[in-house]
């Protein structure tokens, strides 16, 4: 056979099996599809799936919807799945298919100004996202020691916490509070006042109406306009609102990521551990602490510590969690366990807000572990000193309020009841005033005790 004849046959077999597998890569990949065989609370029973944990599947109703499920566990050949939407329509023998993808986050610029739910779907009716890139709900964990280490001061905007509770850059804090004591205002005036170039809220659990109202009256449209805010409200499924956690701090890791200063603002920490407990304990995962099972606490720290300083980089997320003290029981296992995690704790107590008293921060209870890292010797002693004063009225206070206490008897207590009442006004402070970093500074060296 000549060589030419033999090249032009062997040109024509490489063309042929060049265009096979263009033809093979652009198509979708094959899955094997299941049935869907029983239903427990929210928990779906598959056989026949072929999914690893976190992977997204779709199962079929008869008219032709598909509901999204994560994969959450498995026994055997049977696959635990948890919707993340609306199951009504689901039937027994509904096909369920692997999509060979996992849930991940809409992230750009161009969701500054926007409000999305745990699935990274608009809420605010103004079309699409036009996002410019996905990341990952469940990212690989930084390299502890490539993080850069806290060196500056935050200003929130917060007398007594710039002051006495100094927050740093890039510092994880928990906001502990019962029910009604002014935790949301906190929170929103931290919002406004804290200089941040991008902000994120992660609105997880929380009732719906105050979606609109976090958004409309907190944050406002100057606000907004550098903030994106994931809702993900106490009627959404728990998966929804775990995802929308992990949403939240996607987006926050890829502002930082470009560099920027980012703000991380999650209400609340408990409602994810909740959302978590729900799914465990539907999977059958046994509880150990007040009806928690042990994937809490793993959870809790996974999401905690992806807020922070990046590696080798100049962006950073400075995050700020509340946590639900259920009948104003700071050894709450959630609350007790964020403690453990977090870079501080402000405590708001029913006392201080009962007296009129905001914010209602007890300055004895809170704590920045980053403060000695972030000011001066100055600014220490003269915040010891203050703290020193306000904790000798607050021992002495039953004896001083009876007039059981003789003035003269003690030094240190007639000091602390000479400047009782300055010391309270400096801790209170208006709704709508911001005091910055500097001007808080420069009033507590002007108390010359």
């Amino acid at each position: 056979m000549p060589e030419t004849l033999e090249t032009g046959r062997s040109a024509i077999w490489a063309d042929r099996l060049s265009r096979i597998r263009d033809r093979i890569a652009a198509e979708p990949p094959l899955t094997v599809s299941g049935r869907l065989t029983r239903m427990v609370g929210l928990t779906l029973e598959a056989v026949g799936v072929e999914a690893a944990i976190g992977d997204l599947c779709l199962v079929e109703t008869p008219a032709g919807q598909t509901v999204e499920a994560e994969v959450v566990g498995f026994a055997g050949d049977r696959a635990y799945l948890m919707p993340s939407g609306d199951i009504r329509g689901l039937v027994p023998q509904s096909r369920v298919r692997a999509s060979g993808r996992v849930y991940d986050a809409p992230v750009g610029d161009s969701l500054l100004g926007r409000i999305i739910d745990g699935a990274g779907r608009p809420l605010d009716g103004r079309g699409p996202l036009n996002a410019s890139a996905r990341y990952p709900l469940n990212p690989e964990p930084i390299n502890p020691l490539e993080r850069a280490c806290i060196r500056e001061p935050l200003d929130v905007g917060i007398r007594a916490i710039n002051s006495l509770l100094t927050i740093g850059r890039g510092q994880r804090l928990g906001l502990f509070a019962g029910s009604g004591v002014g935790k949301s205002v906190l929170l929103g005036m931290m919002t406004r006042f804290t200089k941040a170039e991008v902000i994120v809220v992660g609105l997880i659990g929380e009732r719906g109406r105050e979606v609109k109202e976090f958004t409309d009256r907190i944050l406002g449209e100057a606000g907004m306009a550098r903030a994106v805010v994931v809702a993900t409200p106490a009627d959404n499924p728990p998966m929804m609102r775990l995802h929308g956690a992990m949403m939240a701090t996607s987006i926050a890791e890829y502002f930082r990521d470009q560099g920027k200063q980012v703000l991380l603002l999650m209400d609340s920490l408990t409602r994810f551990a909740q959302a978590q407990r729900e799914i465990a304990l539907a999977i059958g995962e046994p509880p150990v602490t007040r009806g928690y099972p042990p994937s809490v606490f793993a959870k809790l720290p996974q999401l905690v510590e992806r807020a922070g300083n990046g590696a080798n980089s100049e962006g950073s997320i400075t995050a700020l969690y509340t946590v639900l003290a259920e009948g104003d029981d700071q050894q709450d296992p959630v609350a007790d366990s964020a403690r453990a995690i977090l870079d501080g704790h402000i405590v708001l107590t029913r006392e201080l807000a009962d007296s009129g008293h905001y914010p209602a921060i007890d300055i004895e209870a809170s704590v920045s572990r980053v403060m000695t890292e972030v000011t001066d010797q100055t600014h220490r002693r003269r915040a010891q000193r203050f703290l020193e004063l306000y904790s000798t009225y607050q021992r002495n206070r039953d004896l001083i309020g009876v007039g059981a206490y003789a003035r003269g008897a003690d030094e240190r207590i007639d000091a602390a009841i000479a400047w009782q009442s300055r010391l309270e006004s400096f801790l209170r402070q208006d709704i709508n005033e911001s005091v910055n970093f500097e001007q808080s500074l420069n009033q507590l060296m002007a108390l010359e005790f």
